[in-house]
């Protein structure tokens, strides 16, 4: 099961960046925690996290940062990520995988339970990322999301945290069903 979905702006040290680690848009799944601070604080953790990979990642590739959202988000399926794991209590109460992927100025993160599979997780995350990059306005540092966007293909692509094998077929029907509108 999927625990959470981040998606963030990971920011970046000076001079390089234009700042600190955000969270854009969150969404956990399955039983909430003792508070929403602490679901945030969690979420926060794991966004500080995949900006870290993704800085390390830009530092040992040699290129120099992006500073806009390509037009075309075919690029993500050889965009840059990968996964690293979190120990019990960081800052979850049991250990997690996250599963992340670095687009330019954002990043798309999948925090999962680690007996989940992990290469339908990171299938899973590209598509969600590529389809995401289409709501994301204006391209640049300053990306918006539109929300009801977001939850729409998060609760048809990985309803309840749960990880689908996404045929082309169903992404087609999906389209056809007027799911994949919001998304384009």
């Amino acid at each position: 099961m999927v625990l959470a979905f981040v998606l963030l702006s990971p920011g970046g040290p000076a001079p390089v960046g234009p700042g600190p680690c955000r969270v854009l848009y969150a969404r956990s799944f399955g039983p909430p925690p003792q508070g929403r601070l602490l679901r945030k604080e969690q979420l926060l953790a794991v966004a500080r996290q995949v900006a870290s990979h993704c800085h390390l990642q830009q530092a040992s590739s040699g290129r120099p940062p992006a500073s806009t959202l390509p037009e075309d988000p075919a690029p993500l399926q050889t965009a840059p990520g990968g996964l690293f794991q979190l120990p019990p209590g960081d800052p979850f109460p049991g250990r997690v995988t996250v599963t992340w992927l670095a687009a330019t100025t954002v990043a798309f993160a999948l925090v999962c339970e680690p007996h989940e599979n992990l290469t339908l997780a990171e299938s899973t995350l590209r598509l969600l990322a590529g389809r995401l990059m289409a709501v994301l306005r204006p391209p640049g540092p300053s990306v918006l999301l539109r929300p009801d966007a977001a939850d729409l293909l998060l609760d048809r692509l990985l309803p309840h945290g749960q990880l689908l094998f996404l045929s082309q077929s169903f992404l087609q029907a999906l389209e056809r069903d007027g799911g994949g509108k919001v998304a384009r």
